[in-house]
């Protein structure tokens, strides 16, 4: 077998020597190559897509070292229904999850993976979740016969030589991926290879161990992002008394000078990136990124929760994204960055999507490669597609961001999509309500996840798709999170809901950058300030008690945003206690009582 550096010389590793060793024999790849991580290995891989037709190199002067790929279009985004969590027993998985038989499963895979590597190179990706040597992260490499993946993976994760200098010989989570499309003798490659007949992304929580299957997207196939960050790592999380969440870490500064820490989880697509990135429209007011994805959180010495971000890159939603929505962003993705089923101009050759610009440049070519009518009922870039960018570029990159010992969380804030009903902001009670606040989060679809858009749908602290192990059980945990340490050291905990609408069917709340005012009270708070008032549903901020200065809203504005309908919310109440039942005996006492406690100040 042909390797590009000696195993023995990469790694002295005799668990990873031997799990390569074992997956040669296994995927029968061509030649095999032991990533370093390097700037050059990056460029290679890069130039050698652009000559295969594979990628397009983006205008050097518009944007330096950028690339577009174009994938096959039944392979665009995260597919819930393949995706698998085999624990031995069908409980551990839960209701939320699709569970089978592990051996059974391990039978079909190994079918599946046998010989799927011929004719390609089998790429080996050490890599960190969490900077360097830190003790709240973990490392894992994954084998990929996907250069895209490979890229994309060096953008998101801290990976290469250096990850094997910390591993030495402990434990790492092996992800083992492959696209599925073997290439036989002078068999020529495709553009997007894949097989979505055959797509299968699985977690054995036990072993500790990830295997993807026929898709080369996202986080299908980056298995560092939700593969091993929430569905593994909520499972080690567990059994290890921390936690991995669906959440963005943001630093906010006030005008004296005064930093905190907040984390943050929406499901997919409802405003994580634009409230990680905000540009306040409060004079004084700061906000810096340390994650826009996820966090994983652990009791730190000084008995705070401390959250470290186990990404090093954005792999942001583009649709909607633009210098006037979140400029952040737009200033992070202006070099180095990879694109993935967006439009581009054929003259400049450089990237577009809806919303991007008040109005489309006149010769876009589509998602599929085609032509793009600006009167076509067909978008120009797919809803889901996406950006890959590395954190480092954010102008409003948090100082702390590589801080081993993580940084410390004031407040924990839960949100969905919601029409009505849930007022702008509101404070749990304590942390029993606050984990009921997060078990009860509900969304309106996006095209983040295959399915309906615009259906109301339960999504449990944002990590209905993510949790390794049953929901029930992730519930009790935070419980458990919560008995790790002193009240008064634990985070406060807010709901938010940015996207009330007016009878007319408009937002009533204006969003993006403004949405400092809503974080000025929670900092408040978090500061002990008295600025709210005891309701049946949490406290609720005072009339006035949110800065709305230089803010040209309707006067009554702020009055139907905090307003709750008793009845309408007592409603919400019995249908979240609907949903709960599914986890029968799962579902933790504590919060039903809580539960119970809300319906009957709200009678």
């Amino acid at each position: 077998m042909q390797f590009n550096t000696p195993l023995d010389k990469w790694t002295s590793n005799p668990q990873l020597i031997s799990w390569i060793t074992e997956n040669i024999a296994l995927l029968s790849p061509k030649k095999v190559h032991l990533c370093d991580g390097s700037q050059e290995e990056y460029d290679a891989l890069m130039h050698q897509m652009v000559s295969q037709g594979k990628a397009i190199k983006l205008d050097e002067k518009k944007r330096p070292n950028s690339f577009l790929f174009l994938s096959n279009p039944d392979d665009v985004a995260r597919v819930e229904e393949c995706t698998f969590i085999c624990s031995k027993k069908k409980i551990e998985a839960g209701p939320t999850n699709n569970w089978e038989e592990p051996e059974e499963m391990k039978k079909r895979l190994k079918e599946l993976f046998s010989g799927s590597m011929e004719g390609r190179t089998m790429y080996v990706i050490p890599f960190s979740m969490g900077p360097l040597g830190s003790n709240i992260a973990h490392i894992g490499v994954q084998i990929t016969d996907s250069e895209y993946v490979v890229c994309n993976m060096r953008i998101m994760t801290r990976m290469g030589k250096k990850v094997l200098d910390v591993l030495k010989n402990d434990r790492f989570v092996p992800c083992l991926h492959s696209v599925g499309y073997p290439l036989k003798d002078n068999q020529e490659d495709i553009k997007w290879p894949c097989s979505p007949e055959n797509r299968y992304i699985v977690h054995f929580p036990e072993e500790r161990s990830i295997f993807s299957f026929g898709s080369g997207y996202g986080g299908n196939a980056l298995l560092g992002k939700k593969c091993f960050a929430l569905r593994i790592a909520s499972v080690m999380a567990r059994d290890e008394m921390w936690l991995a969440e669906h959440m963005l870490i943001m630093g906010i500064t006030n005008p004296e000078g005064k930093r905190k820490y907040f984390a943050a989880a929406f499901p997919s697509a409802c405003g994580k990136t634009n409230l990680a990135m905000l540009a306040p429209s409060l004079p004084g007011w700061k906000v810096e990124v340390v994650g826009d994805d996820i966090a994983w959180m652990k009791i730190g010495k000084d008995n705070t929760l401390r959250a470290i971000n186990p990404e090093a890159g954005f792999f942001g939603v583009a649709p909607g994204t633009s210098y006037e929505t979140n400029p952040n962003a737009m200033k992070s993705i202006e070099k180095n960055s990879i694109f993935t089923n967006v439009a581009h101009t054929e003259k400049e050759v450089d990237v577009w999507w809806e919303k991007m610009t008040k109005a489309p440049p006149s010769d876009l070519i589509d998602w599929y490669g085609k032509k793009w009518d600006s009167g076509s009922e067909k978008p120009a870039a797919h809803p889901n597609s996406r950006f890959t960018a590395p954190i480092s570029q954010c102008p409003i990159i948090d100082p702390s961001f590589e801080d081993p010992e993580g940084v410390p969380i004031s407040a924990i804030i839960f949100g969905g999509r919601r029409d009505g009903v849930i007022p702008l902001v509101y404070e749990a009670f304590d942390w029993t309500h606050g984990t009921l606040l997060g078990a009860g989060v509900s969304s309106q679809t996006t095209a983040a996840a295959k399915g309906q858009v615009g259906k109301l749908r339960h999504d449990p602290f944002a990590m209905l798709p993510f949790c390794g192990y049953n929901m029930g059980d992730y519930f009790a945990h935070w419980l458990n999170i919560g008995k790790q340490t002193s009240s008064d050291k634990l985070p406060k905990v807010f709901y938010v809901n940015w996207f009330r609408k007016d009878d007319a069917g408009n937002f009533i709340w204006p969003g993006f950058g403004e949405n400092i005012r809503v974080l000025k009270w929670m900092f408040e708070r978090t500061e002990g300030i008295n600025n709210a008032d005891e309701t049946p549903i949490g406290y609720l901020p005072k009339k006035d008690a949110i800065d709305i200065s230089g803010l040209k809203i309707p006067s009554n504005s702020m009055e139907i945003l905090l307003s709750v309908d008793k009845k309408a919310f007592y409603d919400e109440m019995l249908d979240q206690e609907k949903y709960f039942e599914m986890f029968e005996d799962h579902f933790p006492n504590e919060l039903k009582e809580m539960l119970s406690k809300i319906k009957k100040a709200l009678k």
